[in-house]
């Protein structure tokens, strides 16, 4: 290690020279001034009214029923408050079955795009945050895009920005080595850009931000891909054509397909993706115009207009209500659309792919920071200045989390009423000179007429994406054939029924650690199906097994047919250990394939993106596993590591770093790199990752 130099040449070279613009932090108390105004056109007016008012129509219809179906005499208070529930309820899911119906009515236009093949004239950004995430993948789905771009004719108008906050040593030595790599694999097709951050505010928001305030002024768009995204050239070059032919076009957010799952649940995941997705983006297109929503990924956006509206301010309180917002991308497209700028949905924008988790339980950590995200907008809604259209989509984002807890009270009080029916003796004579009793009643025929109401409304935008996809032969192709195609849209059905009532649950408890003040923190997701350990499982679902088999038991002693009603739901529960373990089983989902159930294009037909990645990856040389010992036992290795990367903050004069100083200390006192690597905490670790001084002497201590 005495080979290390002392002195680093060019320090941070892995990143391009600032040209900073500026992010003001936003006023949501006060609407910005001298907004231009962009008209809403009929076609998104009318499709306005077809969504809303048909969601409106099927509940009023589904409520009345409701009524009907307990009306006896007086309804009594806990009948008005199952009423209530069930309207609310059947309120949400009536609104993407008229969303699908006017999609078909009012199918979107395209927005102008230009001349996607002319060469373009802006810079746009490859802008991938990563966060502890596997280096390999990652550079393998940016190197993709890049080699695609170039055989397109159109690699000049695009850059590559890494932008990291990895905070584990050992994965940001790999990255900063892959990064190298990728840059040097590149040099004669793009710039390959990487920044790691060392203080990790606001998360992704903050990466993001951070970004924009050093570089934005380099760049006319960015497109924001996660780890996981990868989009095609064709994509890519057809988004940035439409951010030059839309000049008031602020962010343009495409519907990402996924792929690439082998899990069980990935597979059943994806599979709903490409059936179905189309037919939920076209339904949003149809009524949100130029008030469209951003996810936080798989989008363009313009970079001056981000930076001049998108400054995200902190709540006030704690976390998990207060602090930085998590869910920042309806935030972020509400400011954008409040500062008088377009924000657009491109449904029929094919080639942008992203993956989902591979098993229930992976989902359910996921949903747990989406849950607080979601909830934490509530003191968003209320914002000066707002477009109406975006504060329904944080009303919807609200919903979709606090539903469970609204489909748990609408089960628990069907219970009490039967229970209530069962235990309690009715009152036959309710007047007093009554001269004929009345009888209990319960009106069979309707609540079956409202049983098919419910199932038509929830099923119906499944069944427009089956019908769509029936009619395509390219598409039912791809599924091998009509038949197949059907089995899978059964079957994905019937496992998503099962899963349903457990995500309710572990949803519920999400939502209730929240209201009690727990913060979801900051952790790295999981993306390979690696199966989850049977006391994985046990642990995380024994409350819901003993749930389901307590209420099963109950909802059969006050009477068998209600226990039959409930069986679809009680069954999840019954069964949830062994099916949570299935769904992470990459075994379970390759005998579905082989079969060739829960099929999708992208399998049977594989885009040439998505095989030039798989190509990149099983080609890749191996990363170091150990990455401070890779830095430790190679000086030139551990001088291109410094190079590469931003230097350590410098702190204040009379105030050092912490960290710094316990690491100083701790690798003093250590006899071997095991003992030091024992006694340094993360950060610690990091901080010997990037001085010399402290790897230098993590390097004099023998290994054990």
């Amino acid at each position: 290690m005495s080979g290390l130099p002392v002195f680093i040449v060019e320090p941070n070279a892995g990143a391009p020279p600032p040209e900073p613009i500026e992010m003001p932090v936003q006023d949501l108390r006060a609407p910005p001034q001298g907004v231009a105004t962009l008209p809403t056109v009929s076609r998104t007016r009318a499709g306005r009214w077809l969504v809303f008012l048909g969601c409106a129509a099927l509940t009023a219809i589904g409520t009345y029923q409701m009524v009907k179906v307990v009306e006896v005499g007086d309804i009594s208070a806990l009948e008005w408050a199952f009423i209530s529930l069930f309207a609310i309820t059947f309120g949400w899911i009536a609104l993407p079955c008229a969303a699908a119906l006017a999609s078909l009515l009012l199918p979107p236009r395209p927005l102008a795009t230009g001349n996607p093949k002319a060469p373009l004239r802006t810079t746009t950004a490859l802008a991938m945050p990563v966060y502890n995430e596997d280096p390999v993948k990652t550079m393998a789905a940016l190197e993709a895009m890049a080699r695609a771009l170039a055989a397109a004719g159109q690699a000049h108008a695009f850059e590559i920005v890494i932008l990291s906050d990895s905070t584990d040593s050992n994965i940001w030595v790999r990255e900063t080595l892959a990064a190298r790599r990728l840059r040097s694999a590149l040099q004669d097709i793009m710039p390959v850009w990487y920044r790691r951050r060392w203080r990790n505010e606001a998360r992704k928001s903050g990466n993001i931000a951070d970004f924009v305030t050093t570089w934005g002024g380099r760049y006319d768009h960015f497109i924001v891909l996660d780890a996981d995204s990868i989009i095609s050239e064709t994509a890519l070059v057809r988004m940035a054509a439409t951010m030059e032919a839309n000049p008031r076009l602020g962010i343009l957010q495409t519907a990402p397909v996924l792929a690439g799952g082998e899990s069980l649940f990935a597979r059943i995941e994806q599979f709903a993706s490409w059936i179905y997705g189309p037919v939920a983006a076209a339904g949003v297109t149809v009524w949100t115009g130029n008030e469209g929503n951003y996810w936080g990924h798989n989008a363009i956006i313009r970079t001056r207009a981000f930076a001049q509206s998108c400054g995200l301010p902190e709540l006030r309180g704690r976390p998990p209500f207060g602090g930085p917002i998590m869910s920042h991308d309806f935030v972020e497209a509400g400011l954008m659309r409040r500062a008088g700028w377009a924000v657009r949905l491109m449904p029929d924008l094919e080639g942008s792919y992203e993956e989902g988790p591979p098993s229930l339980l992976a989902a359910a950590t996921r949903d747990r920071r989406w849950i607080q995200g979601n909830l934490q907008h509530a003191g968003v809604l209320g914002a000066a200045g707002l477009a109406w259209p975006n504060r329904v989509h944080f009303l919807i984002g609200i919903m979709s989390y606090l539903s469970s807890a609204l489909w748990l009270g609408l089960l628990g009080t069907g219970l009490m009423l039967a229970a209530q029916a069962l235990l309690i003796r009715p009152e036959y004579f309710v007047n007093e000179y009554q001269l004929f009793p009345t009888w209990p009643r319960f009106d069979a025929e309707r609540m079956l007429q409202l049983f098919v109401l419910t199932l038509v409304v929830l099923f119906l935008p499944k069944m427009v994406g089956l019908a769509r996809a029936l009619a395509d032969r390219r598409r039912r192709k791809m599924a091998g054939g009509g038949a197949r195609l059907a089995m899978g849209v059964l079957l994905e059905i019937l496992l998503s029924a099962l899963y349903a009532p457990v995500m309710m649950l572990m949803q519920c408890r999400h939502i209730y650690e929240i209201l009690s003040g727990r913060d979801a923190g900051w952790g790295p997701q999981q993306r390979i199906a690696t199966g989850d350990s049977w006391q994985a499982v046990w642990r995380r679902h024994r409350w819901h097994f003993l749930i389901g088999i307590a209420v099963s038991v109950l909802a059969f002693y006050l009477n068998p047919i209600l226990f039959a009603w409930l069986s679809p739901t009680l069954l999840g529960l019954i069964f949830v250990l062994p099916l949570s373990r299935l769904s992470g089983s990459a075994k379970a989902g390759r005998y579905l394939r082989d079969r060739g159930l829960l099929v999708v294009g992208t399998e049977t037909q594989e885009p040439a993106i998505l095989a030039a990645r798989r190509e990149l990856v099983e080609r890749a040389s191996p990363l170091p596993a150990d990455g401070l010992g890779y830095l430790a036992a190679d000086p030139a290795e551990a001088s291109a590591h410094f190079a590469f990367n931003l230097p350590p903050p410098a702190g204040a004069r009379g105030q050092p770093d912490v960290n710094m100083l316990l690491a100083r200390q701790k690798l003093a006192d250590a006899r071997t790199q095991s003992e030091a690597r024992a006694w340094l905490t993360r950060t610690e670790l990091a901080w010997v990752a990037s001085d010399q001084k402290l790897l230098r002497r993590f390097a004099e201590l023998p290994p054990d």
